[in-house]
């Protein structure tokens, strides 16, 4: 109903609707009357004709910026890319996989290898573990998403209650770490960015040969990614002072290939 008031670009009474879907007049006002209790409608106090509220037009705004987070951090990851002189990547959350969604390659002889469209395992990535964190999941909420925890080298964390707890470390960092989980030789740094609404709606990582993570290197490191984080969230309509909302759940499970 709410979708046909809108298309209708004139007010609209209740008989209308009443006609249009086939309801008692009656039914239709009960549907119309919640729809302006809602928000999503309004009703002109003289000729008592209903038409859709702008509160349509705030949620197209939400979901086109939603859309173009990659655009308004762009140039963020870039310049992270170039002070560090690491491969970067800007990542989302799909079940129990990441997707490479961005990357800057780094300039380096050694360099870590990944591709834009990329996947991979959520848990075994900094990227994935920065946004898996955000949920404060406990064992059987991660058992329940990712399903086995599959060894990709000998680093990989395969226990449910370790992992959990690495989680846990990760969020009260701000920063999770990937060291040789996922492919040898090749460590890794994620933070999650934070739109208007304090949602993490992807994460910045930065994917660093272990040769040159050593303690010292990866604490500046972690520096340069927490800035680039804040002020790609920042970009994105974040405030500090907003409280995080907790990352929605996400749909659907998927086993990495």
């Amino acid at each position: 109903m709410l979708d046909w008031l809108a298309r209708q670009q004139r007010d609209c009474r209740a008989t209308d609707v009443a006609q249009a879907f086939g309801l008692a007049r009656s039914n239709a006002h009960r549907t119309l009357q919640t729809l302006v209790e809602c928000g999503w409608a309004t009703q002109d106090a003289s000729t008592t004709a209903y038409r859709a509220s702008l509160r349509l037009f705030e949620l197209g705004a939400l979901v086109s910026q939603s859309s173009d987070i990659g655009a308004l951090v762009r140039p963020h990851l870039a310049a992270l890319a170039r002070t560090s002189g690491e491969t970067i990547h800007l990542a989302a959350l799909d079940g129990a996989e990441i997707v490479y969604l961005d990357k800057f390659d780094s300039p380096l002889p050694v360099a870590a290898y990944s591709r834009i469209g990329g996947r991979a395992p959520a848990w075994c990535v900094a990227s994935g573990k920065a946004l898996l964190a955000c949920a404060e999941p406990d064992v059987a909420a991660l058992r329940a998403l990712l399903g086995k925890l599959v060894a990709h080298t000998p680093n990989t964390i395969t226990d449910f209650k370790a992992l959990a707890a690495e989680l846990q470390r990760s969020r009260a960092r701000g920063v999770a770490e990937n060291r040789e989980e996922w492919r040898l030789g090749v460590c890794g740094l994620g933070a999650v960015l934070r739109d208007a609404r304090g949602v993490a709606v992807a994460a910045v990582g930065m994917s660093v040969p272990a040769i040159r993570f050593a303690r010292p290197q990866a604490r500046k490191l972690t520096d340069q990614l927490l800035a680039c984080a804040a002020e790609a969230s920042a970009a994105l309509g974040f405030r500090s002072n907003h409280a995080p909302a907790v990352l929605p759940a996400t749909t659907q499970r998927r086993r990495p290939e």
